[in-house]
């Protein structure tokens, strides 16, 4: 408990009679890879966005370091620590790497103006620590010239100058190829050895497998499975367990104790 970043209890979010989230119960730990998995309508981008404080739960609480978090919004999600890297990354193509990580948060002096150098080193280390290992990039590099996976790095980048504890990836390797996968699982590996949080949206079970310490299925905005890498250590056991949730055979899937045990078993 002393390494709980962030936890969600009994989450809930409707929209009139029709419930997004249905009693939710997530939590990840300092350090660690958390790989989220659910179908489309699973409640997976509902989840993210209350995470973001874009979306007020319905029920349910949220607690920070073990303390609850009442009225959240997107400022305490970003004063917890929180960076969201959504899909499209939201980066400005045409720019160079320094000037996206620093967007909006510039480094200024005392008179505002902008402290180049100062930016300069910063973006340096930061592209090192992630892992862009190659002279080829510098700073000055136009982010619209690098690959998928290369973009990912810079938008992981910004998130942690942005201080982030906890940041969420929503499918970050979608239509990246298999190189360029590897480039993103090489950035995220470079987040957890520095001891932050990556919590890893994707439809993939392969690629969510190859890189997550533990797993969670969302099933109809329920969690309908949570493991380690011990109790799933195979990828085809999580395909199993999709699969036995999405065509039940007399089991309940919002209570997947006998789906679960079975895949174990």
């Amino acid at each position: 408990m002393a390494d709980r970043l962030i936890e969600l209890r009994e989450v809930t979010k409707s929209y009139g009679r029709v419930f997004a989230l249905g009693g939710v119960n997530l939590h990840v730990d300092r350090g660690e890879v958390v790989g989220l998995i659910g179908d489309n309508g699973a409640g997976k981008s509902t989840l993210i966005k209350i995470l973001a404080g874009v979306v007020k739960p319905t029920a349910g609480a949220i607690l920070v370091r073990g303390k609850e978090v009442h009225n959240w919004n997107g400022a305490r999600s970003r004063d917890a620590g929180i960076e969201t890297v959504f899909q499209d990354r939201a980066l400005a193509v045409q720019q160079t790497i320094v000037r996206n990580i620093f967007m909006g948060r510039e480094i200024a002096g005392g008179l505002g103006f902008l402290r180049i150098r100062k930016e300069h080193a910063e973006a340096e280390r930061l592209m090192r620590e992630i892992g862009f290992t190659s002279k080829v990039f510098t700073p000055e590099s136009i982010v619209g010239q690098l690959s998928g996976g290369e973009r990912q790095g810079v938008a992981i980048a910004r998130a942690i100058y942005n201080k982030a504890d906890l940041i969420v990836l929503d499918e970050p390797t979608t239509a990246l190829s298999l190189t360029e996968t590897e480039k993103v699982f090489r950035f995220v590996r470079a987040v957890r050895a520095s001891g932050r949080s990556i919590l890893f949206i994707g439809h993939n079970i392969h690629h969510v497998h190859d890189i997550a310490d533990r797993f969670v299925v969302l099933d109809r905005g329920r969690v309908a499975l949570e493991a380690s890498r011990a109790e799933m250590d195979t990828a085809e056991k999580l395909i199993a367990f999709m699969e036995h949730v999405a065509h039940p055979k007399g089991v309940n899937a919002f209570d997947p104790s006998a789906a679960v045990l079975e895949i174990r078993q």
